[in-house]
C-alpha cells in the first residue's frame, strides 16, 4: 500500500518549494493549477471514461499531495440512473479494482444528469 512519508529530506523540501509555484490556495486547501494532472489522475480518468462512456462529467483529483495514495472522483453518468448510491459506488470500485489495491483511500461522488 502506498503512503505519503511524513519526514522530508532537504532535497524533497527543495522539490516541494519548486512544486509550490504550480499550486494555488482555494478555501484554505492547496490545489494544483488546472493545467496539470498527475499520471495517476490521467490513468484513472481513462479507465473511468472507458467504463462509463455516457459520463457527462468526470473529475479525478489526487488528494494525497501528489503521491498517488488517495484520490477523489466526481462522476456524473446516465448509467447510474435507477441505481442507489451504494450501487453507483460499487460500479466505480469495480472499474478501478486493480488501481484500488495500491491506494490508501478513495472518495467517490456519483450523480445522474438532471435532464
Amino acid at each position: 500500500m502506498l503512503a505519503c512519508k511524513r519526514s522530508l529530506s532537504s532535497t524533497m523540501i527543495s522539490a516541494l518549494r519548486v512544486l509550490r509555484s504550480n499550486r494555488v490556495i482555494v478555501s484554505g486547501h492547496v490545489q494544483r493549477c488546472l493545467s496539470t494532472q498527475t499520471d495517476g489522475e490521467d490513468r484513472i480518468a481513462k479507465i473511468l471514461k472507458e467504463k462509463f462512456p455516457l459520463a457527462s462529467s468526470l473529475k479525478v483529483v489526487d488528494i494525497s499531495g501528489g503521491c498517488g495514495a488517495m484520490y477523489e472522483i466526481h462522476i456524473e453518468s446516465s448509467e447510474f440512473k435507477g441505481k442507489r448510491t451504494i450501487q453507483q459506488h460499487q460500479l466505480v470500485n469495480q472499474a478501478l479494482k486493480e488501481e484500488i489495491q495500491g491506494m490508501h483511500g478513495l472518495r467517490i461522488f456519483t450523480d445522474v444528469p438532471k435532464h
